[in-house]
């Protein structure tokens, strides 16, 4: 059969949706973010946009159906009506795909996403298509994501009128899109305000409960922040004293306000005490007492290496519970600002009480579950959790006493909450409203653990547990009030996660489908999905099991009762996702390239199996490593896909592309993909190409593709990933590609000629009307990375696209001074790019890195 293309498959304006894309990354109240934390979630935007333009036909084309022509001249025209500005050849198919692309471009505006009227018109458009496209009247499409993730794109396909199938294998996503898919819809503001009104209620409960815990000060001053310092002893001959973990003396350090901490040695006591001064000049201010993981000693200036450091606090499982208490943060009624003094005995004796109320409540304890998590902290050393480096193997040893006994007593009310309403209530209402407390649980656990640091730059807690995709090892850590009435009290998570429930409730009317299952075996039976989109994960840049555990172990302690099957097992499931992991995983082994291969190709085998005839996909990556993409690609065209369009969409700010270690590019590439399909509708097998045909094809197809990116505001490497999905409409087309000698084209050998082919043609978009083949290798080689670095830097929109980042970054930094990790990065200037796809743009200028070391270096 012929189908009409999509829009997606023609045009797309990804100007105006990166605009939109990366303005939301700035927007809180309201955003599917603030219910809680998932990592790389898509933006809103680009879904929306991405998904009209997948589900709605190309008017443009000679095989769209006349029904969807004139059903959506008559939406737009009406649309349009309303708004004045340009008049339209509504006679014209591509004037109306024009109208359509424009309508796209301003509903991925965050503040259109709620309006009636393009709510309404997308509805319609949807309906329309699916309609016309054979759908029976009356249903809507199916939009079906197995690797759902944050949600964001199943939400989507919801607001725009479609159905949405949202799966994953790990239960916290699973839990996120049912409140989102379900729960939202189905109860609406109702579900907000009984959210609001319970978690209030958990709120003045906890604080009868434990306010004696963080007691205010004498002359009304309340406590916002208490800041602890893990210890070690000295390991200088006769010393032993007492060293206190600290990366910087400073307390605060915004504009001309000053305040930093002075040790005093006490070498009697073989301890050091401190001082607080005010105004103080940064050449009066000490060093801190840890730097690449080991201390320096302030009694006898002895440093004890990283690996004493890290065995004195493995004895300790990690010593979040026995560490020092160096400052206390204060607001003053009536007073602006923050005040700092040194803790008293009023603190610890609470801080002990604390303790000792812990131990209680678990000897009384009879439940099944230990009240702290006793769940292992994942063993084995990986790059985004070393917390077993330092003796912390249960997720209960990264909080203190008074942490713990804070967030235990939280999950014991949210239950009492739940009981309570279960006696007012006769449907699943009690249910839904648990899961959400659950995850204000979670929001505060994320504020309240041993790993979150002062901002001494802005006065309040840096963020929180995971203000980086990584679990890394904090030696200085702020301790926040949770009823402190700032930023991350239990107040204000409540507000945070009303808000989110609160916002354009009217927007999403369709309840969705969520199941907990593995994309390698989707529940849905063949052929019901009239589209597959989906954000699956990047290679080797997120390790979700290990890093959801977090928040897993304590959703078990408020939620088992209520999703018993969701949360059956003691930790996440590890075995079954799809990532490449260098160390060896229990049951599997070692997750490396072929596995991730292996269990992608089933993956998006089953995609194709629930597509229906006339079925699209589009598939979002943005890993910048040759090894990521080629993987990806290479599970798509085995499993049956061909590739028809590609975009680049600009979803990532500065900070996000440079605090992830050089993983992901500034644009998420969206590949439209469509079954590699006979005539009749099989699967083609036994589509031989031409490898002559396939390789002149290729240089046309790039010329045409690259001055339109270059147009967008799409460069450097960002433009020459962006290149691969127009590359692979050639080449995935046939179900193999052969040599004139019979010999089979492998992807990896087609994607070494797509290199070159991009390269050259960025050359010549530098040097326009140049004859480029007479450059000396160097001076190829030069321009190139000149152009990639400098419009990388100054692409129009204030992100650092083009996939480079500086060494010099403050993740690095303290990641680095804390842990010991010696990367070299200090000593580079300049940007840094992946090794393999800076030799693929070499390789294809005619340059060879090996022979310009100098030059590179």
């Amino acid at each position: 059969m012929t189908y009409p293309k999509r829009l997606i498959e023609v045009d797309l304006p990804i100007k105006k949706i990166s605009e939109h894309a990366r303005r939301e990354k700035s927007i809180r109240h309201g955003h599917i973010s603030t219910l809680h934390i998932w990592w790389a979630r898509r933006p809103l935007a680009a879904c929306r946009a991405v998904i009209c333009a997948a589900l709605w036909p190309d008017p443009g084309d000679p095989n769209c159906p006349e029904r969807f022509k004139t059903e959506a001249t008559r939406i737009m025209k009406a649309f349009r009506d309303k708004r004045g500005g340009r008049q339209w050849n509504w006679s014209d198919g591509i004037e109306i795909r024009q109208a359509l692309l424009d309508f796209i471009a301003d509903f991925a505006n965050w503040d259109n996403s709620t309006v009636k009227d393009y709510l309404e018109t997308s509805r319609a458009l949807t309906q329309i298509a699916h309609e016309s496209l054979g759908g029976e009247p009356g249903t809507r499409p199916l939009v079906v994501d197995p690797f759902a993730g944050g949600g964001s794109i199943p939400l989507e396909a919801l607001r725009v009128g479609a159905d949405a199938f949202a799966s994953d294998l790990n239960p916290v996503a699973v839990l996120l899109n049912k409140v989102v898919l379900e729960y939202i819809p189905k109860y609406g503001q109702r579900l907000a305000d009984e959210v609001r009104k319970w978690g209030e209620w958990i709120k003045k409960e906890a604080e009868k409960e434990l306010s004696e815990f963080y007691p205010k000060d004498p002359d009304g001053a309340t406590p916002i922040a208490y800041l602890w310092a893990r210890t070690i002893r000295c390991e200088g001959p006769g010393c032993g004293a007492e060293v206190p973990l600290m990366r910087s003396l400073w307390l605060a350090k915004k504009g001309s306000r000053s305040v930093v901490l002075q040790i005093i040695p006490d070498p009697k006591n073989k301890r050091v005490d401190f001082k607080i001064i005010e105004r103080a000049q940064a050449k009066d201010v000490a060093e801190g007492t840890v730097r690449r993981g080991s201390a320096t000693c302030p009694v006898c200036g002895y440093t004890t290496h990283v690996s004493s450091v890290r065995q004195q606090l493995k004895a300790r499982r990690g010593g979040a519970h026995d560490a020092r208490l160096f400052a206390v943060v204060t607001t003053r009624p009536g007073q602006q600002g923050r005040f700092y003094r040194l803790p008293t005995e009023r603190d610890l004796e609470a801080v002990k009480m604390a303790a000792e109320e812990l131990e209680k409540r678990k000897r009384e304890h009879k439940g099944s579950l230990n009240l702290v998590p006793d769940e292992p902290v994942n063993h084995l050393p990986h790059s985004v959790n070393r917390l077993p480096m330092y003796g912390m193997h249960t997720w209960g040893d990264i909080f203190t006493a008074r942490q713990a006994l804070i967030l235990i007593t939280l999950a014991k009310l949210t239950q009492e909450a739940s009981r309570q309403f279960r006696k007012q209530s006769d449907d699943d209402l009690p249910i839904t409203i648990q899961t959400c407390l659950a995850f204000i649980i979670d929001k505060i656990a994320d504020k309240l653990s041993s790993l979150c640091r002062w901002k001494v730059s802005a006065e309040y807690m840096a963020g929180n547990t995971f203000s980086r995709q990584a679990l890394a090892m904090v030696f200085d850590f702020c301790e926040a009030n949770v009823f402190g009435q700032v930023t991350g009290d239990i107040e204000s998570e409540v507000e945070w996660v009303y808000k989110m429930l609160s916002h354009g409730v009217d927007s999403v009317s369709t309840i969705g489908h969520v199941e907990c299952s593995s994309a390698t075996s989707n529940p849905l039976p063949d052929k019901a999905a009239y589209a597959l989109i989906t954000d699956p994960p990047y290679y080797d840049m997120i390790s979700y099991a290990d890093l959801s555990d977090f928040f897993y172990v304590w959703l078990r302690r408020t939620l088992i009762l209520y999703h018993p099957s969701i949360l059956q097992a003691k930790v996440t499931k590890k075995a079954d996702e799809i990532i490449v992991e260098p160390t060896v995983v229990e049951s599997v082994g070692k997750k490396d390239e072929s596995f991730y291969l292996s269990k992608m190709e089933i993956a998006m085998k089953e995609g194709l199996r629930v597509l229906c005839d006339g079925g699209i996909g589009v598939l979002v990556f943005a890993h910048k490593s040759t090894s990521g993409w080629e993987s990806q690609l290479q599970s798509m065209l085995n499993a049956g896909w061909k590739i028809t369009g590609s975009w680049p969409i600009d979803t990532e700010m500065v900070g996000k592309v440079a605090g992830i270690g050089q993983a992901r590019l500034a644009s998420s590439i969206h590949l439209v993909c469509r079954p590699r399909e006979n005539p009749d509708g099989t699967l083609s097998a036994n589509n031989v190409g031409d490898w002559r045909d396939v390789l002149a094809k290729l240089p046309k197809r790039i010329h045409e593709w690259m001055p339109r990116l270059a147009k967008e505001g799409i460069v450097g490497a960002d433009a020459i990933f962006a290149c691969l999905g127009p590359a692979l409409e050639i080449f995935s087309r046939y179900s193999k590609v052969e040599k004139a000698s019979g010999e089979v084209v492998t992807l990896k050998e087609y994607l070494e000629h797509v290199w070159a082919a991009v390269a050259k043609e960025a050359l010549n978009m530098i040097f326009e009307g140049a004859d480029t083949s007479g450059f000396e290798e160097d001076a190829r080689l030069t321009a190139m990375w000149l152009w990639t670095l400098s419009t990388g830097m100054t692409n129009g929109n204030g992100n650092v696209g083009a996939g480079f980042k500086p060494p010099h970054t403050e993740d690095i930094d303290d990641e680095d001074a804390e842990e010991g990790k010696n990367t070299g990065k200090t000593k580079l200037s300049g940007y840094v790019l992946e090794y393999d796809a800076a030799r693929k743009i070499a390789q294809g200028l005619g340059a060879h890195l090996e022979r310009l070391q100098t030059l590179v270096e």
